[in-house]
């Protein structure tokens, strides 16, 4: 963590925590909760919330409740509630035996929906979903009002209980709260509260048919567990009348109430955050599934070879705000480099080969040298490596006929093998179609033992693996998953047209170092000078598969451009 994110003072809502503390509110306790909806994988978006509703706590000495909003079973799997507390754990975070799900309190719900109902708050509407949006009027002009609005608590229970028992089908009638249909907040027209869903629930089955909007649960189940502080993205913000509203009628005095405050929520440049797009990428198969490496999801991102450690410092980084904006994604890739470049192993691996022999190197013998794990950190110590007469080096690390500033090989010129010798191209030999297949060398053995020779200066240092004993691997070059910093801010243009055609490239011919055999899936290395790879879930005893993380330089300007 830098020196400038240290220095920082407190954001809004720790300002506001620190005077609710200060002033004696909620009995002195801090209490979040995070809420997601189990209908999809949890994205880098959902990571900041996280970040902030645990971080919150743990900072003010609270406790965080996972709870599932589990209130539309026709979109929601148990894959993807075993997913979302994965991911929690996976970013280091412990909801410890505070587990909830709002299909909990269906009970209460429905039993405060009862409630409403007979204090004349709530009536039940025969109408369409599509007739009731189209008499919601306009910002500026009022709604028109339910023909059903004033039907008598009696025949509204009974018609709720009937709702509840499955007596009707989807989408004939509705549970309507009775506030105000003039009102200059639009969610405030006689919101619905419940609807009819007959589709199994994963936890309850088919004992319920209706089922609680958002709206109408969120501050209630708040209100049940104790909630201090429910955190939310922006866009709910013209929803916290609503979410008082509904708190007034069932807040009794003396409790702790819920208090609703909102953050702008994460948009990152080159990427979609819409849980929905995701899923139809999922299930059109443009991507490879929720991990795919390409994707913005936090399964995606731990198999690209993301860090929780750089996850939670970026969302440190980007800090909590109420001003809506895009967070550049080189922001993200900045916090994992950062990571990285502390943890990870340096091992050699050559992904477009070029075979150099080394013509004054005895056949038959081999080396074992000694390299760092780490410059950054010599508690990881040192390994050894095998050096032979032959070996394999990035093809673009050999010219022909090169440039002044072209400083790596070329007839006449001399260069090091990292953690090796100097050695000069004498010759190279080229195929019929005028493509270099071997490129003839000498090597200074003073250069490495200390001799004379190590008196000399080259100016270019090459990463190389012995052609004896390196191992074939695959490996997956990931970018960007769209070319359109904003792909989703086209009203006219499908965001499918910005995907990058170019966010996955795969090499079939790449060597690394024998040390790698040894690896396990998500292992993370950076391959010397050219990036950070970890290994995939894929890979087999027999068959090495390597992702890029990210490269060590930025490589997108063209593209932004």
């Amino acid at each position: 963590m830098s020196e400038e994110i240290v220095k920082k003072g407190p954001n809004f809502i720790e300002s506001i925590i620190e005077k609710d503390l200060s002033e004696g509110k909620n009995q002195k306790k801090v209490h979040t909760r995070f809420p997601p909806e189990p209908n999809g994988y949890l994205h880098i978006g959902h990571a900041k919330a996280i970040c902030i509703d645990f971080g919150l706590a743990e900072k003010f000495g609270g406790k965080t409740n996972l709870r599932f909003d589990d209130t539309n079973p026709s979109k929601e799997e148990v894959e993807y509630v075993d997913s979302i507390k994965a991911d929690i754990k996976w970013l280091g975070y412990d909801w410890e035996d505070r587990e909830y799900y709002t299909s909990d309190y269906f009970e209460q719900l429905y039993q405060w929906a009862r409630k409403l109902i007979i204090d004349g708050k709530a009536y039940v509407d025969d109408q369409s979903a599509d007739l009731i949006a189209s008499q919601k009027g306009t910002p500026t002009k009022a709604g028109t009002e339910s023909p059903f609005r004033n039907r008598s608590v009696e025949e509204n229970l009974d018609l709720f209980e009937r709702m509840k028992s499955g007596e009707f089908d989807e989408g004939s009638r509705v549970l309507r709260a009775k506030i105000d249909m003039a009102s200059p907040n639009m969610h405030l027209r006689d919101p619905l509260m419940y609807r009819i869903i007959k589709a199994s629930h994963h936890r309850t089955g088919t004992n319920w048919v209706i089922y609680p909007m958002y709206d109408y649960a969120h501050g209630q189940s708040d209100y049940i567990e104790g909630i201090t502080h429910s955190l939310c993205t922006l866009e709910f913000e013209v929803h916290r009348p609503l979410y008082n509203w509904f708190l007034d009628q069932i807040v009794e005095e003396g409790s702790i109430r819920p208090e609703q405050n909102e953050f702008s929520r994460l948009n990152l440049s080159y990427t979609v955050m819409s849980k929905r797009k995701l899923l139809e990428m999922v299930k059109t198969g443009l991507v490879k599934g929720w991990d795919d490496p390409r994707m913005p999801t936090l399964s995606g991102l731990r198999r690209r070879g993301y860090t929780p450690e750089s996850i939670r410092n970026f969302a440190e980084r980007i800090g909590v705000t109420k001003v809506d904006g895009i967070i550049d994604v080189s922001l993200l890739e900045h916090s994992l480099k950062d990571d990285l470049n502390i943890r990870a192993p340096r091992v050699m691996a050559v992904l477009d080969p070029l075979k150099v022999i080394i013509t004054n190197y005895p056949e038959g013998k081999v080396e074992y040298l000694d390299t760092e794990n780490n410059p950054e950190d010599e508690s990881m110590g040192s390994r050894k490596i095998p050096f032979s007469r032959e070996i394999f080096i990035e093809r673009n690390d050999f010219m022909e006929f090169p440039s002044k500033k072209f400083f790596r090989l070329g007839p006449g010129n001399e260069v090091r093998l990292k953690s090796a010798y100097f050695i000069k191209c004498e010759d190279f030999k080229k195929d019929e179609n005028g493509i270099v297949t071997e490129v003839y060398c000498t090597y200074d053995i003073d250069t490495l033992s200390g001799g004379p020779g190590v008196e000399r200066k080259v100016k270019g240092t090459l990463h190389w693996v012995s052609a004896e004993h390196a191992i074939k691997a695959e490996v997956r070059l990931y970018d960007r998953l769209f070319s359109d910093p904003n792909p989703d801010g086209h009203k006219e243009v499908d965001f499918k047209e910005f995907l990058n055609p170019e966010s996955l490239t795969i090499l079939n011919n790449c060597y690394v170092e024998p040390s790698l055999q040894k690896a396990k899936a998500l292992d993370h290395f950076q391959f010397q000078r050219l990036g950070y790879y970890n290994l995939d879930p894929d890979s087999t005893s027999e068959k090495l598969v390597f992702n890029r993380t990210v490269p060590l330089r930025d490589s997108w300007g063209k593209m932004s451009d």
